[in-house]
């Protein structure tokens, strides 16, 4: 079974470099903690594993700094290199049951629901939270296969207790609405990566959906 148990954690920011447009994402992570985000994942999917492992060891020196747990996307040699506080996979990834049986157990795992059929398997169980994703069709993340819209992720707490962190194309008009259709956490991108002011727009974020 999962091993962590509480995710109090509401504002969730999914880093890369890419999506911060030429900025310095270093800073735009900071800036962001400073703002309200309590949790970061770095992305980095195109990245080679060397490329990834030192984003992260300059990630994680910002993250340690303010107490804010580092997940990293799709990587478990980056994850246990980085002494990362958890790992974020897909359908197409490593399973989380398989990440439980090398040095995962006492990590965080968040688990990509896709369909509706996987809330009733394994990996579920095994995951410490589950990323429904998108809420909202997103251009960056062309990857997925059901666009869940508020009803969906209503559909999906009432039939899991697990903590739902939602993500796809969340913002500050929709992000109390995301919350209230069943949302512990929202996750967002561009919203906070594109921003012209990071921290501004974490604030107004946690703000919106701590009311």
């Amino acid at each position: 079974m999962n091993l962590i148990q509480s995710f109090p954690y509401q504002l969730y920011l999914v880093i890369s470099e890419a999506d911060c447009k030429g900025r310095n994402f270093l800073e735009v992570a900071e800036q962001a903690i400073l703002g309200g985000v309590n949790i970061i994942q770095l992305r980095e999917k195109n990245a080679s594993d060397l490329d990834f492992l030192k984003k992260a060891i300059r990630l994680k020196e910002i993250t340690d700094k303010y107490q804010i747990p580092l997940i990293i996307n799709d990587n478990a040699f980056v994850a246990e290199k980085v002494n990362a506080f958890g790992i974020h996979v897909g359908n197409n990834d490593a399973k989380p049951s398989a990440l439980r049986e090398i040095s995962f157990q006492n990590k965080m795992i968040g688990y990509s629901i896709e369909y509706l059929s996987q809330l009733e398997n394994q990996e579920t169980i095994l995951s410490d939270y589950l990323g429904v994703s998108p809420i909202f069709r997103t251009d960056t993340k062309t990857d997925t296969v059901t666009e869940w819209g508020l009803d969906g992720l209503m559909k999906i707490r009432q039939l899991t207790e697990k903590p739902l962190v939602a993500v796809g194309n969340i913002h500050l008009k929709n992000a109390r609405a995301v919350m209230d259709a069943g949302a512990d956490c929202i996750a967002v991108v561009s919203e906070i990566c594109s921003s012209e002011n990071p921290q501004k727009s974490a604030f107004n974020l946690k703000n919106e959906i701590s009311k």
